[in-house]
């Protein structure tokens, strides 16, 4: 009798580890998206607003920091090789929130000394981006690693809620903080939200690495070849892999041939794009239509994030019920959920068009649609993304290389960074050249929300041809 229970022991010990390691894992990740959306929302805001500066301004530094994450495919590379993943997971930290206190201080010192506040914040910015790349990536690469094939949609699922939870929280508090707005306010919150995701993120940290990495199976390095096929995809041919070390242009055009990989890349950016072109206007529209103070337009991003982890719950609740099938398919959710945020962008379209009566339409209820749609799409991209990540892509075969999860993980972070770089330039610049076209805010705001609208249905479009990979 007691042979049959101590194994079970043995499981249910490791999978309580396991949750609290996956725990940590999302507070790290929850403290990086609480930096990153005080840059994004807030001082976007204030930039626009208080300071009449150009929409393009605050969308040419939010997309600095997203094209400086055009890195992350070499980061996640150099992860693979590496056997430490703490000095990079915390040396980013320390980065991003440095530089997110910087550019609490260069979006301060532009309303005195435009010139010094605005090289400030491009260090500021570069600084972020550099954080968020080598934090973010390494921190996917070691909970890769670490957690069991059956464990890794879930986690990532658990993540990424923490981190959209992270995001609304920070938003709500935020907003409730600034209100009445002040410089010296800005200052204050930016510093207490970089202090307390810094020591969030230490404490969390503290012995992850060794705890996830302790009992998992061992990884193949990028100098070994294949000896088991449990530990990669039954896919592999372990005659045809090669010994020799591959390097990191070699490894990428490897996994750029995989046919389902370049696919789904192209649908992270797509996405992403639809999504983040509306991400530095919506809170400046708000504020111009709806006459939204600061501290309601930060909370209202903390409204759209809430909806989205609406719909991330949602999609988990879902998929827990439904197996198999064609709704039980993740790109199925992909699809809908971005249908369901063009639908979203639609209604703040519409609110453009009748800007005299926007009361009419109250934003709340568009950005639950908006944010539920958002969510369903980007948890069940999430889940293709871990399981993709651990998969052999066919083309592998041909020349024996072993495409790890790091450099594939960057390749995707990086479209997403991209697609949040350029969206934010292209979403801000159209808002300013309608304006100053059209003459009307509304019709001009009306017109980029448009534009996102057919963008996320060009994503669903494409999500669609990813169903046809599903097994």
């Amino acid at each position: 009798m007691n042979q049959l229970t101590l194994p079970s022991l043995e499981i249910s010990e490791s999978v309580d580890s396991n949750w609290l390691n996956i725990f940590c894992v999302g507070v790290v990740q929850a403290c990086m998206g609480a930096v990153v959306v005080t840059t994004t929302t807030t001082l976007n805001r204030v930039m626009v607003i208080e300071l009449g500066l150009p929409a393009v301004v605050s969308g040419f530094l939010v997309s600095l920091h997203y094209l400086i994450q055009m890195v992350r495919p070499r980061m996640g590379y150099g992860a693979d090789k590496s056997n430490r993943f703490t000095p990079w997971i915390m040396g980013g930290m320390c980065t991003l929130t440095l530089g997110g206190v910087l550019a609490a201080f260069a979006t301060t010192w532009m309303s005195s000394h435009l010139v010094l506040g605005m090289v400030t914040a491009l260090i500021a910015y570069c600084m972020i981006g550099m954080g968020v790349s080598a934090c973010g990536t390494t921190l996917l690469v070691l909970l890769s690693k670490g957690i069991g094939d059956q464990q890794r949609s879930v986690a990532a699922t658990s993540v990424w809620i923490m981190m959209i939870f992270g995001f609304a929280v920070t938003s709500i508090v935020s907003g409730k903080l600034l209100d009445p707005f002040s410089f010296d306010r800005l200052l204050l919150v930016s510093i207490g939200v970089s202090v307390i995701a810094m020591t969030l993120s230490s404490l969390s940290i503290m012995g992850l690495e060794t705890r996830l990495l302790k009992n998992c199976k061992p990884q193949i390095g990028l100098n070994d070849s294949l000896s088991s096929s449990e530990t990669y995809s039954e896919t592999y041919d372990a005659s045809k892999v090669s010994n020799s070390a591959p390097d990191f242009k070699q490894t990428l055009a490897t996994l750029w041939r995989d046919e389902q990989a370049r696919l789904f890349t192209f649908f992270v950016f797509t996405s992403m794009f639809a999504y983040s072109a509306q991400d530095l206007i919506l809170e400046p529209f708000a504020g111009r239509i709806y006459h939204f103070t600061p501290g309601q337009t930060t909370q209202l991003s903390g409204t759209l994030h809430a909806s989205v982890l609406i719909g991330m719950l949602l999609l988990a609740f879902i998929g827990s019920r439904l197996v198999g099938g064609r709704l039980g398919q993740v790109s199925t959710w992909m699809s809908w959920g971005c249908v369901l945020s063009a639908l979203g962008m639609l209604g703040l379209s519409s609110a453009g068009l009748i800007s005299d009566n926007a009361y009419l339409l109250p934003l709340n209820p568009i950005l639950l649609v908006l944010g539920v749609g958002n969510g369903l799409f980007s948890i069940a991209a999430i889940s293709t993304m871990m399981r993709l990540a651990t998969h052999t892509p066919r083309s592998d075969s041909s020349n024996g290389l072993i495409v790890q999860p790091g450099i594939r993980m960057g390749l995707w972070g990086a479209a997403q960074a991209v697609a949040f770089g350029l969206g934010g330039i292209v979403g801000t610049a159209s808002s300013d050249i309608s304006m100053r076209w059209i003459g009307d805010a509304g019709w001009a705001y009306s017109s980029v929300f448009a534009l996102e609208a057919l963008m996320f249905i060009c994503a669903a479009w494409i999500a669609r041809r990813v169903q046809r990979f599903e097994v």
